[in-house]
Parts: structure tokens; sequence; C-alpha cells
């Protein structure tokens, strides 16, 4: 059977992680070849990245344009080093943020202009556009307190934004999903998990079915 490339969004505290582990394990069960991975982040290089981006001290009065660069400089390398090959080799990539977090963060919510956004993330990614996107839509009060709930206040230089810029990415995410509804599935992350994780697993299915 050939790939299947499948990512998720939302914004913080939507339940991402919570659904991919369980799609991977279904996949699993399945007998299909599967590669979980996350951004920032996925590879050495990305893992790096990642860091500066959420807790090193450098990375404080990160400018936009420097915040939106690493970030697609880890999905070029995530990208090349992983995800096309795992595809290529007819596996499931299933990938915690990919693409449309940096039009929804930085374009949407840090106020890049959208036509930069578009090309550094279309040079970023090349061929690897996700088959199907699962974004879990929450309101970013529930989502920052259950956050704040697992986080014991440390948070990162992301979440520790204001409740406004979450709100700013939520309707880039939303946005986005208006434009692809093709490619993208928009579910109530207000669900029970295992209720968001049936209708995950039905329209993947489906996906795989056409």
């Amino acid at each position: 059977m050939p790939g299947l490339f499948i990512t998720f969004e939302g914004t913080e505290g939507c339940g991402k992680s919570t659904q991919i582990k369980a799609l991977a394990a279904r996949f699993k069960q399945s007998g299909r070849e599967v590669l979980q991975t996350r951004e920032p982040g996925g590879t050495p290089l990305g893992e790096a990245v990642r860091h500066l981006l959420q807790h090193d001290q450098a990375g404080e009065n990160m400018s936009p344009e420097a915040e939106l660069l690493l970030f697609t400089a880890s999905r070029a390398q995530l990208t090349r080093e992983r995800i096309l090959p795992a595809l290529a080799n007819n596996e499931i990539v299933l990938c915690d943020r990919f693409m449309d977090s940096t039009t929804a963060y930085q374009g949407g919510a840090r106020n890049i202009a959208p036509e930069a956004v578009t090309a550094i993330n279309r040079f970023a990614v090349g061929q690897a556009i996700p088959d199907l996107t699962i974004l879990i839509d929450l309101s970013p009060e529930i989502g920052m307190a259950r956050v704040h709930a697992r986080s014991n206040g440390q948070l990162d230089r992301m979440e520790q934004e204001a409740i406004e810029f979450f709100h700013a990415v939520r309707a880039g995410y939303l946005k986005l999903a208006q434009a692809e509804p093709e490619r993208f599935l928009v579910l109530d992350g207000n669900q029970p998990a295992d209720t968001l994780e049936q209708q995950i697993w039905a329209a993947v299915q489906q996906r795989l079915s056409d």
C-alpha cells in the first residue's frame, strides 16, 4: 500500500500528542510501518533548533523573521532526512505540526506578510505536502489552562505569549482550513479523547480507501 502523510495541528493544549499516539498504535496494529515525528525537531539538527526556539536564553527577544526561518530550517531538514524517505518506503508518516503551524503562528499571529511565509514554507517542504491535516480546534483559554496544569508553571517561550496571540493563531488555522477543505479535517477539541480518536480513524480509513 502507498504511504500516507498526516499532520496534526492546533493551538497549545488541544490534545494533538494524545491523538498521534493513538493513531500510530492503530496503524501498527494493522501491520503498517509508521514514522512518528514532530516539529520543530525530529532530527538531531531539528531538536537543537527546538531547544533554541523554546528554552534557550539566546532565543529571548528573537525577531519574528528569525523565528520563521528557524522553524522552517528545522522543517527542511526533517522533510529531507526523514519524511520523504519514509514516504518513498510506503510508510505512514504522522507529524506533530508542519507547515500550517508557520502560517498560523508566524503569519497569522506574528503578522509576517503571507507572501513571504508561503514562499519560505514551499521552499522548506518541497514536494512534501500532507495528504491529510487534522486540526483539533479548541478555545485558547481551555488549551492554556491544560498547559498550565501539566507544566507546573514551567512554560516554554511560545507558551508564555498573551492569550490574544493564541486567538490569532486559532483564527489563522480556521482560515487555512476554510481555504483547503479537501486537505483539512477540523474536529472539536472539547470532545472526549476517545471520540476524537474514532473520528480521526474513520477519516483516515476513508482517505486510504480513496
